[in-house]
């Protein structure tokens, strides 16, 4: 690639209009800085700037060019994406620039070292990086037609959010890896979450989930541990606080045209009886809000039957309708359409467990000695759980190290 080529990339790139936000990235701004060099002329200049686009794509992913540009263009949240995550057809000239542009960032793509450095008067070391070949287009073509398993933006790139102090919706940066594999028992109890997971993802009916239960039996995990199985299938995950739920119906606009599926999980509900978060959860399952929310479903975790802690006062104050406002209060895990009870596992149970997960990490220690320390660990702890269990296997492990 000659200089005067090298040249016209720079003008082709801020031509770039579907994708044009690729422009603001890191990398991609050096690399403009870098071509801008080479139309000044200074060696030195020229030297400094490529040395910094180089850093950028080390820092980027250890120095693959073609594969980060990829990932670029694969992720990337434009008009045309969104077009077809909510089943419209992009106008003509839409695609036409999609096309054009894929093309621009092809060259991009197919950058070397040496192309870059050739025309420079320069004899000291400069820093390579890996440029395989890939195929652009095709690429992105896989991915728009399956743009239900793969989104875009920011959802393409993660699988667990949860939402900051803002309302935002953010990526959570070390997401729970635990997986359906690594959990013991409750088998009919996750077949009944996965089967209607499994129904999101089809575009059927879904219902909205309470599972309660004893802390430490599971709940919350295997919520994340449907989530990392479905990842490929097109499921995400938001985590909201109980104090966030005043937030649900802006989340709900945000994602009512994205094309992948949403669970928002609560984890550890419960409300006082005078809450004011409660009468906002009240109207997301009642649909009031949601009712467009064919995309998104709510599955939320609580160690209370009924989820609203009752006070004395409630059965017993002054209130003329205090049977409705009790009916009330008890009702909110009725509007949930499915409740599944994860019991605090008996003995057999729990050393069953143990017994499992022991197999599955290895251990070889002997079975009697084995369960005899798992009953007294749980006894120390005061009581039987599948979280116990865990933690005495990862106890075991750590003395054998």
């Amino acid at each position: 690639m000659d200089i005067k080529e090298l040249l016209r990339l720079k003008t082709r790139l801020s031509s770039l209009t579907v994708f044009r936000q690729l422009l603001s990235d890191g990398v991609i701004d050096s690399l403009i800085g870098f071509l801008d060099s080479l139309n000044r002329q200074d060696t030195a200049s020229s030297v400094s700037a490529y040395a910094e686009f180089v850093s950028r794509l080390y820092d980027a992913n250890s120095g693959n060019l073609s594969e980060y540009i990829k990932e670029l263009c694969d992720n990337c949240e434009n008009v045309y994406v969104k077009l077809l995550g909510c089943g419209a057809t992009p106008p003509e000239h839409i695609s036409e620039s999609v096309s054009a542009e894929l093309a621009v960032l092809q060259q991009v793509a197919d950058l070397t070292a040496d192309k870059m450095t050739d025309h420079l008067d320069w004899d000291g070391f400069l820093p390579g990086f890996k440029s395989e070949k890939a195929d652009l287009a095709a690429s992105y073509a896989h991915r728009t037609v399956n743009i239900g398993k793969y989104g875009y933006g920011k959802y393409a790139r993660n699988r667990m959010f949860c939402v900051d102090e803002n309302g935002n919706i953010i990526a959570v940066k070390n997401p729970d890896t635990i997986t359906l594999d690594s959990l013991v028992d409750y088998e009919s109890e996750r077949k009944i979450i996965i089967e209607n997971t499994k129904a999101l993802l089809s575009g059927k009916p879904a219902a909205n989930i309470l599972l309660t239960g004893d802390a430490g039996t599971g709940k919350s995990s295997t919520v994340k541990a449907i989530v990392n199985e479905f990842y490929s299938e097109g499921l995400r995950i938001i985590e909201i606080r109980k104090d966030q739920l005043r937030t649900i119906p802006k989340i709900l606009d945000e994602l009512a045209l994205n094309p992948l599926k949403f669970i928002l999980f609560i984890d550890d509900l419960s409300f006082l009886s005078d809450d004011d978060n409660f009468n906002a959860l009240k109207a997301v399952l009642e649909g009031s809000v949601s009712a467009r929310s064919h995309n998104v479903v709510v599955y939320a975790t609580s160690n209370r039957r009924h989820i609203v802690r009752e006070k004395f006062s409630d059965r017993e104050g002054d209130d003329i309708h205090r049977n409705d406002t009790m009916q009330e209060i008890v009702s909110l895990s009725n509007r949930f359409g499915i409740h599944i009870t994860f019991q605090k596992p008996d003995k057999q149970t729990y050393l069953d467990i143990v017994r499992n997960l022991a197999v599955k990490n290895g251990l070889t220690v002997p079975a009697e000695e084995m369960e005899k320390k798992a009953e007294q660990f749980a006894l120390e702890r005061g009581g039987r759980s599948a979280r116990l269990a865990k933690q005495f296997i990862d106890r075991l492990l750590s003395e054998q190290k």
